[in-house]
């Protein structure tokens, strides 16, 4: 009888512990170098994109910063794109459209620099993501 009641409260113990463990992973903090606050986030991101694609493709650190700008950018998306409030402003989606296509550079083109006419254009994208979280649109 004793062994019945361990099996038949062990999986209930055990689905509730998973759920909660579950759970609280995903209260966690804002990813690494966030701070959650969509305002300073978006204006953080921006500075750190336009300083990485500014660097010279023969920086010795350029490709630290690489890694660490495809790191900002998932951690970005990832915290903002599933936020209703926040995916319908202007801001959020110039911010998308540039971090889409750097990402998409970096995953296709990794070894190759910047061409001039990308780099112009998310100099441009960033600065108006920039410019419009600042007044609030």
């Amino acid at each position: 009888m004793v062994a019945f009641l361990r099996r038949s409260l062990l999986r209930p113990l055990l689905a509730l512990g998973l759920c909660l463990c579950l759970g609280l992973t995903g209260c966690s903090q804002a990813a690494a170098g966030l701070s959650g606050n969509y305002v300073d986030d978006t204006v953080s991101v921006a500075q750190t994109l336009l300083t990485t694609i500014a660097l010279p493709q023969d920086d010795p650190s350029r490709q630290e910063a690489e890694l660490e700008a495809r790191q900002l950018i998932n951690g970005y998306t990832a915290l903002y794109r599933p936020r209703r409030d926040i995916r319908g402003l202007a801001s959020f989606t110039t911010m998308q459209t540039a971090v889409n296509a750097l990402a998409a550079h970096y995953a296709g083109y990794a070894n190759r620099p910047l061409p001039d006419t990308l780099r112009s254009r998310l100099e441009k994208e960033l600065k108006s993501a920039e410019a419009s979280v600042t007044r609030g649109a």
